[in-house]
């Protein structure tokens, strides 16, 4: 027989999964538009191919250069901060708030 606790816990993980899916889907979708917008500033700067139209007339060095920032960034947060952030610190922040907040209301 399952507990509420146990319910409880078995949502909070599957919000925390659904969370880590949602921003690994995200990540994979700016990667193939970050592809796609290196594959084209290679072929305009390189290669000459003439895309003289609206966005990528202004696709430059520098824009380059701040979405790559912004990519990186973006992996970053992705692949190390659930390394270092993971589940087990979650799991003991929350134990630790919880302990905290007995103790409290035992001496109130």
């Amino acid at each position: 027989m399952e507990t509420n606790s146990d319910i409880d816990r078995e949502k909070f993980d599957f919000q925390i999964a659904n969370k880590k899916v949602i921003k690994l889907k995200s990540f994979y979708v700016h990667t193939f538009i970050y592809i796609t917008g290196l594959i084209i500033f290679i072929l305009k700067d390189y290669y000459g191919f003439p895309l003289n139209f609206f966005p990528f007339k202004y696709l430059n060095y520098i824009i380059m250069l701040i979405w790559t920032c912004v990519f990186i960034i973006s992996a970053v947060d992705i692949f190390a901060y659930y390394k270092i952030f993971g589940e087990e610190w979650e799991q003991n922040k929350v134990k630790n708030i919880l302990d905290k907040r007995k103790e409290k209301q035992k001496w109130e």
